[in-house]
């Protein structure tokens, strides 16, 4: 018996640009569907932006069709303007598959460079050629379609399509254990 494939989409949060990758996944293979980059006019005021990322991630949604998605997690700066900003923007990336019943994972930055790279501190140079490595048949469009094809792939490797994982945790928190 062959493995349920599953269509995966990874999403890079950006005010700027939102990066998006679709990969397949059938048991340990991962195939290449597309990427890209839904852009948003910084001459807009940022409601109107933001407005721009939720339906050109809605039209992205629609269009593959993806059973789960994975969400990269905010890194706070210095910026507290710039990173609340980013988190509107991230807010979009959860609420567009969430609105269409498809489950959404998170991952932190460091866990993502970790899963692809090996390394938690990778750079984007680094990424981006693991994931051409990765999935060698996909020609990335740009630096945030490589970021969210990377959230993809970390999605596929990480991710607890059973439910097992979350049973586990709910059996632990049940019993009055500490996770």
């Amino acid at each position: 018996m062959s493995a349920a494939k599953r269509r995966l989409i990874g999403l890079d949060p950006g005010l700027r640009f939102t990066g998006w990758g679709i990969v397949d996944m059938q048991g340990s293979k991962l195939t290449h569907i597309g990427n890209g980059a839904v852009r948003s006019d910084a001459a807009l005021p940022l409601a109107e932006r933001l407005l721009q990322l939720d339906d050109g991630l809605d039209a992205v949604v629609q269009e593959f069709v993806p059973d789960h998605a994975a969400v990269e997690q905010t890194f706070v700066n210095r910026d507290g303007a710039a990173t609340l900003k980013l988190g509107q923007a991230r807010a979009v990336c959860l609420l567009v598959p969430a609105r269409r019943h498809i489950s959404v994972s998170e991952y932190a930055p460091n866990f993502i460079k970790r899963s692809v790279t090996g390394s938690g501190h990778a750079d984007k140079h680094q990424i981006k050629t693991m994931v051409q490595m990765l999935l060698p048949q996909a020609e990335i469009a740009n630096e945030h379609a490589a970021d969210a094809l990377a959230v993809a792939i970390t999605l596929a490797h990480a991710g607890d399509f059973s439910g097992k994982m979350q049973a586990a945790i709910e059996r632990a928190e049940t019993k009055g254990a500490v996770i």
